[in-house]
């Protein structure tokens, strides 16, 4: 006998084979007729064409032939050359739940924290419907629910045990001891510490219930580790024994809903965590089954290799089948004559977080469903290799598809032999070649189909110079105009990449024509392109510019109007995240603020006072801007753009702002482009300069204020100082930091030593820039000082300068619009440091952002509407 393939079955017991059983026998197939009758014993050859698995074998005792099972006659010999599979993968999916878990926690604490009424009155009514239920079935539920909580795990575990399956019961039982111990934890430490209200609404009945009922978390945990999939009878004993003990938890008071629904979301989350850590079996079909698959479509294998997966993690074999196709007739000979794509379902899910991130942040770009299931890839996949090849771009014929059991499916494609465009060296990529590649997507633009990953591992180059598209799993039919450009960008950018701007764009012109580029222009931004790209296009960070330009030498006259892809920017989250931290910081100090003390107690002149620091602020910046622009500009329009930042500052951080209304305004008013930003640049970097020698200065008069008669600075300046130095100084010894520095300095302070020597030469320039700069920190430090004043507080005026300088500091740095949360926090803790009565020193900073930041908005949005019809913005 000789064995030509086998694999493992399930289980002793004859059971179908499951994906990722490790316990069983190894069945072995074997050439020459099969028996025709009689039951099955060791070595016969019964086979599920529906899968390509064996099924009803033992070695303890004969069975019969499971019904719809049919018998080949003959099995030949199928060897598959691949490495040996792993038997326990991490599956991606697993993360994503646990997320979604933790998701689901965070949202039950943050609910609780703002309903509390309606948690408690919740709980209150489901009290008040159980207590009308009798009283008999109460206990029964409470018997059951106490009893199978633990009964049905436990037979579980028998029963997994019993067909040698004891290391997923390990896996459930490691889930089951951690949630143990987090759920200790919890109810110990954590919970009590928490704020009241939290703890009020997760303990039930006067603080006699647990915040995480530690009897259901467990068996969460470990019926998550166990994966019930599959198993729809357990699944449904198993959550309903659980659902019961829920129950009896709200009906008995020791268990509030809102610490049942945390208790499900910690389960769950335990058992996700502790399934990718220890990896769960491997469901893979190997490539017998594969091969078995390709012969129940009536492609008989003659031998098969596992060729290099694809990029995605998809894996290929290529093979030499015996029998033609039955309606296309032989396939193409050669060592292979095709090449089989397998879908494996655990692959599915990966990638989804990043699926969900494009499709929340770019407009029209992203895939248009973030999740894909077994069937719809393989539908999809299969849809566009037929379109493809209806229009007629070059591509791998389709030849068959199947499903392998339940946890894969396979396309089989005619086997074309070649490299990728990344494998072909430069010298290869001819002018001709690339045309060809432009004519392949010329195609499929006329049949209006996108590609979605027109990368160098997704055009094959055949041995006679012919390009082939392949890697079509994320293409679309009937694509909008947005993504057909989409596709033109991109793989303007993958040649580009290899062959440089100029051939790239000449070899599409030949194809395509000029204004088919040209509609490309507005989309050559780097979040346009695939991950992939992105990345080498960053190491390149002029090739888009020099795309642009390639394209608007053709056709200067062309007028290219900007799109905008992304729904937001990164940025935007980092606001939106800071916004918040920075309103749970000022929110408890406005509240712990008694408004109406505020109004009678502040002293009024003092409140003038500073209100006439704050407007002689925006005269000082409109000096400030003056001083450096050697053209002449009116002071009242000047002090109205100020005006007008104020206004835009809610929207935008505080060091954008000025820079980006003062260019503007530049620019409206006859300055070219590159002198507006060197002047506004020179103003940015004096106003700077003069920031860190006050800061200095004051610093070092108040330390030796302080500390002694001599001018000897403060421990804690000495001790700021140094800590900035150091981290200056590793700053600069990383590589990309100190790139990011040099570049960003580089862009906002470019031509600006030329403006400043243009400045110098008028003594008046001088005065105006120098003393603007000056008199714009003296009114905002007497502004500090008015409000400090108005509650009845006193500062040396070197201290408050010292605060403000500080906080203006980093409130220019903080992402948040106008440094909002920033700046309170900072002026807060530093007049209090400075000695100021807590509550005097948070009454004087929401006055005097008050003046400063809210007051100015309503004529800053005028001075803004007012300058938009002038047409000076």
């Amino acid at each position: 006998m000789s064995a030509a393939h086998g694999w493992r079955s399930a289980d002793r017991t004859g059971g179908p084979w499951r994906s990722g059983d490790r316990a069983g026998t190894y069945e072995v197939y074997v050439t020459g007729p099969a028996p025709s009758s009689g039951p099955h014993r060791v070595g016969d050859p019964a086979r599920n064409d529906a899968t390509g698995r064996r099924c009803g074998v033992t070695r303890t005792r004969d069975k019969a032939v499971p019904p719809g099972v049919d018998r080949p006659a003959s099995l030949p010999s199928v060897p598959v050359d691949e490495p040996a599979q792993p038997q326990r993968i991490r599956r991606p999916s697993d993360p994503i739940r646990f997320a979604i878990s933790v998701a689901g926690l965070v949202i039950v604490l943050v609910l609780i924290s703002i309903a509390q009424q309606t948690t408690h009155g919740l709980q209150t009514d489901i009290q008040e419907g159980t207590a009308r239920a009798p009283h008999r079935l109460l206990q029964v539920v409470a018997l059951i629910s106490r009893f199978g909580v633990l009964t049905v795990p436990v037979a579980f575990a028998i029963d997994r045990l019993l067909r040698r399956d004891g290391l997923r019961i390990a896996v459930g039982l490691l889930a089951a001891v951690i949630s143990v111990g987090v759920t200790v934890a919890l109810d110990a430490w954590v919970i009590p510490a928490a704020p009241d209200d939290l703890a009020g609404s997760l303990l039930w009945g006067n603080g006699g219930g647990a915040p995480v009922h530690a009897d259901i978390t467990p068996v969460i945990a470990f019926v998550t580790a166990v994966r019930l999939t599959g198993r729809p009878r357990w699944q449904l004993i198993t959550w309903s024994v659980i659902a019961l003990a829920a129950l009896t938890g709200l009906t008995a008071g020791y268990a509030s809903a809102a610490a049942l629904a945390a208790t499900y979301f910690l389960g769950r989350a335990i058992g996700y965590g502790t399934l990718y850590a220890v990896g769960t079996p491997n469901p893979r079909p190997p490539g017998g089954a594969v091969m078995a698959a390709l012969r129940r479509v009536g492609l008989v294998p003659a031998r098969s290799l596992r060729l290099a997966d694809a990029a995605d993690g998809t894996r290929r074999y290529g093979v030499a089948v015996e029998t033609a196709t039955p309606q296309e007739g032989r396939l193409p000979g050669g060592d292979w004559q095709l090449q089989v794509t397998v879908l494996d379902r655990d692959l599915q899910s990966a990638g989804l977080l990043y699926r969900m991130w494009w499709l929340a942040r770019l407009r029209g770009g992203a895939p248009r469903r973030a999740f894909r299931s077994l069937r719809r890839s393989l539908e999809q996949e299969s849809l566009m290799a037929y379109a493809v090849g209806a229009a007629g771009a070059r591509s791998p014929r389709l030849v068959v598809t199947s499903e392998v059991g339940s946890e894969a499916a396979l396309l089989a494609y005619e086997y074309v032999p070649g490299r990728t465009l990344d494998e072909v060296s430069d010298e290869e990529l001819t002018d001709e070649l690339l045309i060809d590649v432009w004519r392949q997507l010329e195609r499929l633009q006329t049949a209006r189909l996108a590609h979605r990953r027109l990368e160098g591992g997704s055009v094959l180059i055949s041995p006679d110079g012919r390009a082939h598209l392949v890697d079509l799993r994320a293409g679309e039919i009937a694509a909008g105009d947005l993504q057909l450009r989409l596709d033109v960008a991109q793989l303007l950018a993958t040649l580009a990449l290899r062959v440089g701007p100029e051939r790239a764009v000449r070899t599409a012109v030949e194809v395509l024509g000029e204004d088919a580029l040209g509609r490309v222009v507005p989309l050559l931004q780097r979040v346009a392109l695939s991950r992939q790209t992105r990345g080498q296009v960053r190491r390149e960070k002029d090739l888009l510019t020099r795309i642009r330009e390639q394209i608007l030498r053709l056709h200067p006259e062309m007028e290219v109007e900007p799109v905008r892809l992304e729904r937001f920017r990164p940025r935007t989250i980092v606001s939106i995240v800071a916004l918040s931290i920075a309103a749970y910081i000022v929110i408890p100090q406005v509240s712990s603020v008694n408004v109406v003390r505020l109004v009678t107690d502040a002293n009024w002149w003092w409140v003038i006072v500073g209100l006439a620091a704050s407007a002689t602020t925006f005269v000082a910046a409109a000096f400030m801007l003056m001083g450096f622009v050697p053209e002449r500009l009116p002071l009242w329009r000047t002090i109205l753009v100020q005006l007008a930042a104020s206004f835009v500052k809610l929207v935008a951080p505080a060091a954008v702002t000025g820079v980006a209304i003062n260019t503007r305004y530049l620019q409206r008013a006859g300055v070219r482009p590159g002198p507006a930003v060197a002047s506004v640049g020179a103003s940015q970097l004096t106003g700077l300069i003069m920031h860190i020698l006050l800061l200095a200065v004051f610093g070092f008069i108040t330390g030796s204020s302080r500390d002694a008669p001599d001018l000897a600075p403060s421990r804690t300046v000495i001790t700021v100082l140094l800590a900035v130095g150091v981290l200056a100084g590793v700053a600069a010894a990383i590589p990309p930091v100190r790139r990011l520095v040099v570049n960003r300095l580089k862009s906002m302070f470019s031509g600006v030593l030329p403006r400043l020597l243009d400045v110098f030469q008028s003594p008046k320039k001088i005065i105006t820039g120098f003393g603007g700069t000056l008199l714009l920190t003296a009114a905002f430090v007497v502004c500090l000082d008015a409000s400090i004043r108005a509650f009845g507080g006193s500062l040396e005026w070197t201290a408050i300068a010292v605060v403000f300088l500080t906080g203006n500091a980093l409130g220019s740095a903080a992402p948040t619009p106008g440094g909002l949360g920033a700046v309170e926090t900072a002026l807060s803790l530093g007049l209090t440091f400075s000695g100021l009565p807590a509550e005097t020193a948070t009454s004087a900073v929401l006055l005097f952002r008050l003046l400063t930041f809210w007051l100015p908005v309503l004529p800053g949005w005028a001075s803004f509407a007012y300058l938009q019809r002038k047409q000076a913005l």
